[in-house]
């Protein structure tokens, strides 16, 4: 309600029309100016007006390597295991996995949300399988950091709760393949590129933000040009719409395979698959 229909309410006087025409018109007012906030706000929101600044992540060893498969083996892609275990063992069996001929090649987020992260981490490293860095795998390690802080446990830290606490279960070498995951994997022979989120189409792989490799999803138009990331799918495009190949900026690539953006369940773009579901 305006300031005016709320102070005729209070009031045991009966208004005279002239508070009653200052009513209607500062209501139509209210509303219109309503509209037009709202609709600026939601203008502001889409389209933010500057780039978020980077959040805090860990930085591998070697952000970007290469993985050369054998001749005529197989490599199998699976998209965000977030813990389950036992399903993705499942999925491995029904593609008739053979350990000593193909090659399994993860897009990250092997942990949180499933009951079995931990042993997800253990399973993987000691299977050697290939995998890259997810925002999930990342935040375990900030979660592990905070945890065997003096005084973390127990403290008001987010990383305090149930949701982390199978970190404690990490051994040194689980913890040591988590801190070494790369950002990308390239598949030299498949000519293929695997990566969490997503990558800035234009930006060469030495240059692109580790928080947009981890988190984002979407594309906006930077002033004068050019893309930057966004990691809410609200604003922009979907990044893997308009990802193209291009030899001089990214060589030895012609498709990206990510995860991440489960919403949008299965993608399948021209040069960009998307598998978390």
């Amino acid at each position: 309600s305006t300031p005016i229909s709320r102070r005729l309410a209070a009031s045991s006087a009966a208004p005279s029309p002239s508070e009653m025409a200052a009513a209607t018109t500062s209501r139509k007012c209210h509303g219109a100016l309503r509209r037009l906030l709202c609709g600026a706000a939601c203008l502001a929101s889409a389209v933010p007006a500057r780039r978020s600044p980077p959040r805090r992540c860990h930085v591998p060893p070697e952000s970007h390597r290469v993985l050369v498969t054998r001749e005529g083996s197989r490599t199998i892609l699976v998209g965000d295991v977030h813990g389950c275990l036992d399903e993705l063992k499942s999925l491995l069996q029904a593609c008739g996995f053979d350990a000593s001929t193909d090659h399994v090649v993860l897009v990250g987020d092997l942990v949180n949300k499933g009951p079995h992260s931990a042993e997800t981490v253990a399973y993987a490293r000691e299977s050697g399988f290939a995998c890259v860095r997810g925002n999930h795998d990342d935040a375990a390690l900030f979660a592990h950091e905070a945890r065997t802080e003096a005084g973390a446990r127990g403290s008001d830290s987010k990383y305090s709760e149930l949701k982390y606490a199978w970190v404690d279960a990490l051994g040194e070498a689980d913890l040591a393949f988590l801190r070494e995951l790369p950002h990308t994997l390239r598949l030299e022979r498949e000519e293929v590129l695997v990566v969490h989120a997503g990558v800035v189409p234009g930006v060469p792989l030495a240059e692109q933000r580790a928080e947009d490799m981890t988190t984002m999803r979407n594309l906006v138009r930077a002033d004068g040009g050019g893309w930057w990331a966004a990691a809410s799918a609200s604003a922009g495009v979907a990044w893997a719409e308009e990802w193209r190949p291009e030899p001089t900026v990214v060589a030895g690539v012609r498709h990206v395979v990510f995860g991440h953006d489960a919403k949008r369940r299965l993608q399948r773009h021209e040069h960009a698959t998307g598998l978390d579901t």
